[in-house]
């Protein structure tokens, strides 16, 4: 369900059928977009801008689910930035006219890249200009790429621009290249490269109960999306019942009292309300703290959350208002 406080500020359009004829003419930028990086939105400033001084519509046109859900199920867990709702709520912030949904299926994936174009492209939308990544694909067995895009612009009369990549840290911006670094638990370059930190919702659920009884109680969380950092120890921002709180977030394992199934636990810094079973919490990654370890004892694990804490704080100084 997409929330409605996303559709004031953004059109959002499903399927291709309805298409309302003001967008007749839209300059347009065609992806997955998972993540809306840097890269992504580089893309958007651009069409978003171009799209203005034209005085036309701009448009994004997106797939759902992404299309490797739909085309390799084997490949488990299916590991994504963002939800569809997080996507589009990040879209919505760009400026765009509006987004449309294609809903992706296994007869979908058969639309030859030339049938995207003139049916949809062409027949429906009568696009004005395509901004497109520099390895951007599309159609069955990804035929469609830049060259063809541009062929069919200069006989049917649409301008098609290719935006190069964008590099931070020397290093090229891609939604590939962002989970890897999330998943080696490097989530400070990852927010250099999303431009924000990354960031996961869940809901929380009761757990063993140990926090407490260490003097540090923490939130366990179901998350929403399947995309953890490493295992190990982070510093991270909390938003809570409305409110932004400093936290340390565990996850692994616990294996100083004989492991468990791999959790997701959250330790709210300064936090002295109730409880919170149910309550929805989203956490915000800032860096890597330390690995996961098995300690001695829990004289010994209390010592190390305590040196955890200190400099937790130091480093989510700077994001205090």
């Amino acid at each position: 369900m997409i929330k409605e406080g996303i559709r004031r500020f953004m059109r959002i359009i499903e399927g291709t059928d309805r298409i309302p004829p003001e967008f007749a003419g839209a300059f347009i930028t065609i992806g997955n977009f998972d993540g809306i990086h840097l890269g992504h939105r580089y893309i958007l400033q651009k069409l978003v801008g171009e799209a203005a001084r034209a005085k036309r519509k701009s448009l994004l046109i997106t797939f759902v689910p992404h299309p490797k859900m739909i085309l390799h199920p084997e490949r488990r867990p299916f590991y994504l930035l963002t939800t569809l709702e997080e996507k589009l709520t990040l879209l919505s912030a760009e400026g765009l006219d509006a987004v449309i949904l294609i809903p992706f299926t296994l007869a979908y994936a058969e639309t030859t890249a030339e049938a995207f174009i003139m049916d949809f492209l062409w027949q429906k939308l009568r696009v004005g200009k395509v901004f497109i990544g520099h390895d951007y694909t599309f159609g069955k067995d990804k035929q469609g790429n830049e060259a063809m895009l541009a062929t069919f612009g200069k006989k049917l009369g649409f301008e098609v621009e290719v935006i190069k990549a964008v590099a931070t840290d020397n290093q090229i911006v891609s939604s590939t290249g962002i989970r890897k670094a999330i998943q080696e638990g490097n989530v400070k370059t990852a927010a250099s490269h999303l431009g924000r930190p990354y960031n996961v919702q869940g809901d929380i659920i009761k757990g063993m109960g140990r926090g407490a009884g260490l003097g540090f109680p923490t939130a366990n969380i179901k998350p929403h999306k399947e995309l953890l950092p490493a295992t190990g120890v982070y510093a991270a921002l909390a938003n809570l019942e409305g409110a932004r709180y400093q936290a340390v977030v565990n996850i692994g394992v616990n294996p100083t009292f004989g492991g468990v199934p791999l959790s997701l636990e959250v330790h709210l810094l300064d936090y002295s309300g109730g409880d919170i079973y149910g309550e929805s919490m989203e956490i915000f990654f800032i860096d890597r703290l330390r690995e996961e370890c098995c300690f001695s004892g829990p004289g010994a694990l209390i010592a190390q959350i305590k040196k955890d804490v200190k400099r937790a704080r130091a480093m989510l100084k700077p994001y205090l208002s």
